[in-house]
């Protein structure tokens, strides 16, 4: 018996050193557990409020697809037939071609889990793993709104914010329309920029003699500073008016330093989401989809602000530091503003 014990001790010592000379890790970890420490690793920072919005989309894709697929398979056993047979199945559980900022989150993700390997120290980084796709088809420009459209939907809200035959009607229409008038004023992301934002996220921003109301967002491409319009502040303020728990507060008190959401109920939550009452508003203004029978989303406002500013004259460069984008993903999105604006100027 202890021959036997020796035996084996030595095998597995001889197997631990060939690993380590090869970079590997004396020990095998299939892909399912590193992916289950990535996500964990991932939910440590987005429980404590430091990850970045999207780690959100790289546990979802972790979990519903990756360890679905690929689970007690080895990451350093995969080759490239692995990755091409997991899109193919990917795209077919999707019902879809995936476009390029969909294949952006899942390379991304699966990076993610690659990185954790190595750190952990499970894998060595000297050794190839194949990447997954990033080129796909190119989004569409979202729906927007005209000017005429907007005229005629802030006409509609003006009345629809204070009717309701429900009680959560009548608190979340007006707080919905605070909301949409926030992004316009803005030109932040829904959802991932804007529900992020707290009072202490506000604050005055003074040049010269001017002073600007300025907000802290945090998303997809990190932390920046953006220049609201003169009219956010009106905004701010109902919201202010409207919160029971700090109604009785100076709006100065408030601004730069307390750490609530501004887009809360009443009772101090925050609503999961706006989708479902933004499509009931555009049910019922009969604007929910475009002259070319695209479906409005709450981006479509995003895309309002961007072309306004871009027919305003405002500088592309600016805008995109505003917008927390790139020059590049402008000039792709709105090559048709762009180049007429050119044409402006140089006729």
């Amino acid at each position: 018996m202890l021959d036997y014990a020796k035996e084996v001790a030595c095998t597995n010592y001889d197997e631990g050193r060939y690993r380590e000379k090869l970079g590997l890790s004396p020990v095998q970890k299939s892909f399912r557990e590193i992916a289950k420490t990535a996500i964990e690793d991932m939910q440590i920072e987005i429980e404590a409020r430091t990850a970045k919005k999207i780690y959100t989309d790289y546990c979802a894709v972790i979990e519903n697809y990756f360890i679905p697929f690929f689970g007690d398979r080895y990451l350093q056993h995969l080759k490239y037939k692995d990755i091409a047979a997991f899109e193919a199945w990917r795209n077919h559980r999707m019902g879809r071609t995936p476009k390029h900022s969909t294949l952006m989150t899942f390379a991304s993700a699966f990076n993610r889990v690659h990185e954790t390997a190595v750190q952990r120290g499970w894998l060595s980084d000297r050794i190839p793993i194949p990447k997954l796709t990033r080129k796909g088809l190119k989004g569409e420009i979202r729906a927007g709104f005209t000017e005429k459209e907007m005229s005629n939907l802030r006409l509609f809200m003006a009345d629809w914010r204070n009717k309701g035959k429900l009680a959560f009607d009548r608190v979340m229409h007006p707080l919905l329309c605070n909301y949409i008038d926030f992004l316009i004023y803005t030109g932040m992301r829904h959802g991932t920029e804007s529900m992020g934002v707290e009072w202490k996220h506000c604050e005055w921003y003074e040049e010269g003699n001017q002073k600007y109301l300025r907000i802290w967002v945090d998303g997809k491409t990190g932390g920046r500073w953006l220049i609201a319009k003169h009219e956010a502040y009106a905004i701010l303020e109902d919201l202010h008016r409207s919160q029971k728990d700090i109604a009785d507060k100076p709006m100065e008190q408030l601004m730069g330093r307390v750490s609530k959401y501004i887009f809360r109920r009443p009772d101090g939550e925050q609503p999961r989401t706006f989708n479902g009452m933004f499509n009931k508003l555009m049910r019922e203004s009969g604007m929910k989809t475009n002259a070319q029978n695209q479906e409005r989303t709450l981006y479509s406002f995003r895309h309002y602000y961007a072309t306004s500013e871009l027919l305003a004259g405002t500088d592309i460069h600016t805008l995109a530091r505003q917008m927390g984008t790139s020059v590049r993903m402008l000039e792709a999105h709105y090559s048709k503003l762009t180049a007429t604006m050119a044409a402006e100027k140089l006729a």
